[in-house]
């Protein structure tokens, strides 16, 4: 009997010991659900998943179909190509605009998460994607001179078949120079990108080394197809673990968010129970964390 009677005293102290565990367990769930909706947290994942659907759109129109339909050096073959595969060719025409699009969607989201890190940063960073975008949209009416004189209307009948093939050959020659000249600004937001993401506090520092790196990489694949086009294939071989900052911060973005600490959490619940409750809430900045306010120094 004794050993029944102790076995029950000792599930008698587990079950007394249990509501401080479901206690303790129901705020931390609480806690990780506020820090899942903070709105640094939500700025971030949005961020995020703009990001992606840029990087679902433009390797499309930069590398898939132009791989497919442009033959180097060869107005004949390409203007076959890309008549066979019009369709193709026009969704690329398309994803290139709508690329242009996301990515002012996409500044724009990152002005909103970054901006209370340093204002002016940030509003450098959304001048470079707002130039990157108009030189976008400006740079897609050459894919669609090209794609007219591939047609011959009416009016072209004045040139013979190889002409307009050759000056069709021309305006894709002269996008795919466009697309050089725009990477000076692919690299250049990626600097005060970078630099924010350093200071943010809430992002890791070397994601925001790696953009800044990209950011020269960018501009020196730049200047190394305008100078010296034939080295152009081998630099951007060699750029790539450079270039993959981008994609290290997209999936850090939408998959790990913000870091929002436990402190901001709970000066957010506070504020929201006595604006419930009637009173005048704590004085708060959107999107900023209630840490220690960064220094010159970035300690």
């Amino acid at each position: 009997m004794w050993p029944r009677h102790s076995s029950l005293q000792q599930s008698g102290c587990a079950v007394i010991a249990d509501p401080s565990d479901a206690r303790r367990k129901t705020e931390n769930l609480k806690a990780e659900k506020l820090k899942r909706m903070h709105p640094t947290n939500k700025a971030a994942r949005i961020a995020g998943a703009v990001y992606l659907s840029l990087v679902l759109t433009a390797p499309f129109s930069l590398l898939y179909v132009p791989g497919k339909l442009i033959v180097r050096g060869n107005a004949t073959a390409t203007a076959n190509n890309i008549l066979t595969h019009e369709m193709l060719f026009r969704l690329c025409i398309v994803a290139d605009l709508f690329s242009s699009v996301i990515f002012i969607c996409l500044g724009l989201a990152l002005y909103r998460l970054l901006s209370d890190v340093n204002r002016t940063w940030a509003r450098l960073m959304l001048s470079f994607v707002l130039v990157s975008a108009a030189i976008g949209f400006m740079n897609a009416l050459n894919n669609i001179a090209a794609l007219t004189l591939f047609h011959g209307a009416d009016f072209l009948a004045v040139f013979e078949k190889p002409q307009r093939d050759a000056l069709a050959y021309l305006f894709i020659r002269v996008h795919n120079q466009g697309q050089f000249t725009n990477e000076i600004f692919w690299g250049l937001w990626l600097f005060p990108f970078g630099l924010l993401v350093y200071r943010s506090g809430f992002l890791p520092r070397f994601l925001g080394v790696w953009l800044m790196l990209g950011c020269f990489a960018y501009l020196v694949l730049s200047l190394i197809a305008l100078l010296f086009p034939p080295y152009y294939d081998a630099a951007f071989r060699i750029a790539q673990p450079v270039l993959l900052g981008e994609l290290a911060i997209l999936l850090w973005l939408l998959i790990k968010g913000a870091k929002v600490t436990t402190l901001a959490v709970s000066a957010e619940a506070s504020d929201s129970s006595v604006g419930k409750a009637g009173a005048s809430p704590a004085r708060t900045f959107p999107g900023k964390l209630t840490a220690p306010p960064y220094n010159s120094l970035g300690t």
